[in-house]
């Protein structure tokens, strides 16, 4: 799906913060393009990021298209940060309505042995930072009636790939989306998931080789690869008031790949066409 070149202006009106909003270079990851689309509909965006110039980046990206933003750089993992994030964004805009928990990593982390720094930092980075920025967000979104939390899992946390720290991190991303959906739905909160999978991102495109992304496309009834903007246009609906009715839930955005058997994910890559058709 290529960029989005016509806007409905269906978050006017309101701010969003988007964390990991960055991408480095000119590329577009996931939370860029969350961030431009929130912004091409209306919303004024605070872009967290830990390296200023990626999020730096990404506001530029916004701007050409005559959107607001601006730039909140530190670190999720830290209390006081994202009590500051938070802060700055009422300070400048008056209100905030959208909050998109979207950073993460993938570390490797082993069973073996007793070193427990590699799982504690991806459950930092995945999961405790989301709890960290609802902590600042909620209350913020209460004053002006409510808001909407989305958080950015992977189906990852829906099916096992083999990821010690990976997967739970992001399947309990998704159970504290609904945790806060029964804690404070009744002061206008929702909060929802979006579990991306067979994504194409400069990231997944450095990381991969031509051969996993053969079987990646193919193994997916559409038989086609995903895209940033393709989760920016699922995170877009759940964050507006089309989705007022909806909260708690989990939205895959993967191409169909977790409905599919194990018989027939083999079959489905065994016939699929090579990348370059």
């Amino acid at each position: 799906m290529p960029q989005p070149k016509q806007y409905n202006a269906t978050l006017a009106g309101k701010v969003a913060i988007v964390t990991g909003a960055g991408t480095e270079g000119d590329g577009i990851g996931i939370g860029r393009a969350i961030a431009v689309v929130l912004a091409g509909e209306g919303a004024r965006v605070c872009l967290v990021d830990l390296n200023a110039d990626s999020a730096e980046g990404t506001r530029k990206h916004i701007e050409a298209l005559g959107g607001e933003a601006f730039v909140a750089a530190g670190d999720v993992t830290r209390r006081d940060d994202c009590a500051r994030f938070v802060a700055a964004t009422v300070e400048r805009y008056g209100r905030l309505d959208i909050l998109v928990n979207n950073v993460g990593v993938a570390n490797p982390v082993a069973l073996e042995g007793d070193d427990e720094v590699a799982w504690t930092r991806v459950m930092n980075i995945n999961l405790t930072s989301a709890m960290l920025m609802s902590r600042y967000a909620v209350p913020a979104m209460i004053k002006n009636g409510g808001g909407s939390i989305v958080n950015i899992s992977s189906i990852g946390g829906i099916r096992a790939h083999g990821s010690l720290a990976y997967g739970p991190s992001k399947a309990a991303m998704a159970a504290l989306a609904r945790e806060l959906t029964v804690l404070y739905g009744r002061q206008g909160i929702r909060a929802n998931t979006v579990a991306p999978g067979h994504v194409l991102t400069p990231l997944a495109m450095s990381l991969l080789p031509t051969e996993m992304r053969v079987q990646r496309r193919n193994v997916g009834p559409l038989g086609l690869e995903g895209d940033a903007w393709d989760v920016a246009h699922a995170v877009r609906f759940l964050a507006s008031d089309e989705a007022r009715f909806i909260t708690g839930v989990q939205l895959p955005v993967d191409g169909g790949v977790t409905e599919i058997g194990p018989m027939k994910a083999h079959a489905l890559i065994e016939s699929g066409p090579p990348l370059e058709q």
